[in-house]
């Protein structure tokens, strides 16, 4: 078995995950949010690119469908719900579709498409997704979104984990350069993920913005078991088996 990591949505190899099981990390916000929203009885996500194709979802879907995303951090105009883990915890999107669309996360799982297996995964549920990931015994690929083309820290460290996670639980398991650099870059953050709440870029704009509530839910290792699954057949994330 081998790890390789690909450090944004846009370094992505279609060749390269075409027999690979992904798991596509996105840790400020929407991994998380997704999470959360399976949680609070969300009956799917369906991820697209832009406001528009989500309006035209919507209209499509009817009453059962929520719109929900961000651009650059802020709900989108008109839309029901932006991109947090927090509001979406209080149950409003149950037995709803949520349509969603953000700046990073739900670009990099379209960019997974191609692959036969795609997970969720951030800190929230590192080993549930590790262990998720393991169980096909093929190729594992981490696909971290990154932040509109450049690396993100609080990805690459939750990568790293992952990558931890894995080599503990299979020794001989073989890791590409990159996969190698992210678990070396997790490390100093492994017993202290809370410290990326400053050191992270994106966490302190988000603090600023008034967002503290949605890092801190963020940056917590392992409260949830449940692994979001992209279908692209029937293009929605759902619960994967827990």
């Amino acid at each position: 078995m081998r790890i390789d990591v690909t450090l944004t949505a846009e370094a992505v190899d279609p060749q390269a995950i075409a027999a690979a099981t992904v798991l596509v990390v996105d840790v400020l916000r929407a991994s998380t949010t997704m999470t959360a929203a399976l949680a609070a009885g969300a009956t799917a996500i369906v991820p697209v690119a832009d406001a528009e194709d989500a309006r035209r979802r919507r209209a499509a879907a009817g009453r059962d469908a929520v719109l929900a995303g961000e651009r650059r951090g802020n709900t989108i105009d008109g839309f029901d719900f932006g991109n947090s883990p927090v509001e979406f915890a209080s149950g409003a999107v149950r037995g709803k579709i949520v349509i969603f669309t953000t700046s990073n996360g739900t670009r990099a799982l379209l960019a997974a498409r191609g692959a036969p297996a795609i997970g969720v995964a951030g800190l929230v549920n590192l080993s549930a997704a590790a262990a998720w990931a393991m169980a096909a015994e093929r190729h594992i690929a981490i696909l971290c979104a990154g932040e509109r083309g450049a690396r993100s820290l609080e990805d690459v460290v939750c990568a790293g984990l992952l990558v931890e996670r894995m080599k503990t639980a299979e020794p001989g398991v073989q890791l590409g350069p990159a996969a190698a650099e992210a678990a070396a870059t997790a490390r100093p953050y492994a017993k202290d993920v809370a410290r990326l709440r400053a050191a992270s870029s994106w966490a302190r704009h988000l603090v600023r913005s008034g967002r503290g509530a949605d890092v801190d839910a963020c940056l917590a290792i392992d409260t949830t078991t449940l692994v979001p699954v992209f279908l692209p057949d029937v293009d929605k994330v759902v619960s994967g088996p827990r």
